[in-house]
């Protein structure tokens, strides 16, 4: 029998983006009350930042599964660990605070009648965001690591 297990961290990992991308556009939709285009909804679904965090679910979810597959000193545990706490980290402190000075810095475009476009904004994430993300993920690679 093949082993299979490869696909459930790959299925914990997307699956842990896919649930906290759906949460985002349900609460965008619940603020909007309905109105909102098919290109807003697409964007919704595939923006950085917001509640919750896509890239600490995601990363959640595939070490949760290495770790109740493997055990928490298996190598790729320990990787995918190291990973996670990289990626959290980028999101919560350097994006963020890139995100903030992208706002900061159209404003002061605007104010000054720049003739420069306005920057795009990369939006992080605040530790709440991170924390709901992170719980999402571990519950989605517990899951996985039952069905694998």
């Amino acid at each position: 029998m093949e082993d299979i297990t490869g696909l459930g961290g790959l299925l914990a990992f997307v699956i842990g983006w896919f649930v906290a991308q759906a949460g985002k556009l349900l609460g965008d939709l619940i603020r909007s009350k309905g109105q909102m285009s098919l290109h807003d909804v697409v964007d919704c679904f595939v923006r950085s930042g917001g509640m919750p965090s896509g890239h600490t679910a995601s990363f959640a979810g595939l070490t949760t599964f290495f770790i109740c597959k493997f055990g928490i000193f298996a190598p790729i545990s320990i990787l995918s660990l190291c990973t996670a706490i990289i990626v959290v980290y980028d999101a919560v402190n350097v994006r963020y605070a890139v995100g903030e000075q992208g706002k900061l810095l159209n404003v002061m475009i605007m104010d000054r009648n720049y003739k420069k476009k306005k920057v795009k904004v990369v939006e992080g994430h605040t530790i709440p965001q991170a924390i709901v993300g992170g719980i999402l993920g571990v519950g989605i690679g517990l899951l996985m690591s039952v069905c694998f």
